[in-house]
């Protein structure tokens, strides 16, 4: 008989048999399966994070689910939780057992990667109101990206010095999504996690100082992950969109050559007092030039569906929606 285990901590072989289930659903799905923040917890316990486990009836792990958040340093913040099942062990109740488990440990809200259809239902059929969505956007990378732009005056770019700039970095984080649930709340202590990633390289973490003051007032991070996909494949219903990701993958196919997995704009931040100050655009053509320069065929980002401005700065640098994230509530709440 199916069954459900709550767990604190995931062992090294369970953690295995995980990532090979997220490695399944990603390939079959085209979106991720669990997103980074909920991958660097499958491991020890962590305050705050609940593991469910679904086992069939031969004791085969066939899903996840994760809650997270509740009762930890996030500000208050109410729990979020993620799920995932095998694809191959689909509509058999593993997801809706997911998902009731996840709620019953305290999730006031779980996120859908890709708003797949049968993801979506779910989630409404247990009552939940989609309430945020993130979107994933991406871009083919050119030989005319590789050149650095020209910031403003009273401007310079350097590299972030690991041992050096992670206190700066955290506080400048920070300050720069201090409304945002999760990005502002990030910890040296997680900083310190993904610079332990083998993706992480401090050249591609950009810094941007005010020349008068010698401070650090915006950052572009880049991201480059071996293991991501190379090409995106959309996930959106809009036939507008589909067709523009159709031509993005078509620009890929007669990328000349250039070849790997995209690189990402993995996070953008200006300082709120230097806001407003031109920043913005130069800043993100500054990680698409280091990008560009490692020869890579295309550039990715997330934005929060309601930041209209920064989706109009992605658009105009020829960014377009390949998938959609959604992020479902407890009516009501």
């Amino acid at each position: 008989m199916a069954r459900t285990a709550r767990v604190l901590d995931v062992d090294l072989a369970t953690a295995a048999l995980l990532h090979d289930l997220f490695a399944r659903a990603e390939e079959a799905d085209g979106v991720e399966a669990i997103s980074e923040a909920f991958r660097l917890a499958v491991g020890p316990a962590r305050e705050g994070v609940v593991h469910i486990l679904r086992y069939a009836g031969d004791g085969t792990v066939v899903g996840y689910g994760q809650v997270a958040g509740a009762g930890t340093s996030a500000a208050g913040t109410a729990a979020v939780a993620e799920l995932v099942v095998d694809p191959s062990h689909r509509r058999q109740g593993h997801g809706r057992a997911l998902l009731e488990a996840v709620l019953a440990d305290g999730a006031h809200s779980v996120w859908a990667h890709g708003l797949l259809p049968a993801a979506d239902a779910l989630a409404r059929s247990a009552g939940l109101v989609m309430t945020r969505s993130l979107y994933r956007m991406a871009r083919p990378l050119t030989a005319d990206d590789a050149a650095d732009p020209v910031m403003p005056a009273g401007f310079s770019v350097r590299a972030f010095e690991p041992g050096t700039d992670d206190e700066t970095w955290v506080g400048l984080n920070a300050a720069a999504f201090a409304s945002h649930p999760e990005q502002g709340r990030l910890t040296l202590e997680d900083l310190h996690e993904r610079m332990a990633q083998p993706w992480f390289d401090p050249e591609g973490l950009l810094l941007v100082e005010d020349d008068e003051t010698g401070r650090a007032v915006a950052f572009h991070w880049t991201k480059v992950d071996p293991a991501h996909p190379a090409t995106p494949r959309p996930r959106l219903s809009d036939r507008r969109r589909n067709a523009a990701a159709a031509a993005l993958r078509r620009d890929l196919a007669d990328d000349g050559g250039r070849t790997g997995p995209p690189g990402e704009v993995y996070v953008v931040g200006v300082h709120p007092a230097y806001q407003g100050r031109g920043l913005g655009t130069p800043l993100t053509r500054l990680g698409l030039a280091h990008l560009a320069r490692r020869g890579l065929a295309a550039v990715e980002l997330y934005v929060d569906g309601d930041n209209a401005a920064a989706r109009r700065t992605y658009e105009r640098l020829g960014f377009v929606d390949v998938a959609v994230d959604g992020q479902y509530t407890r009516a009501g709440t």
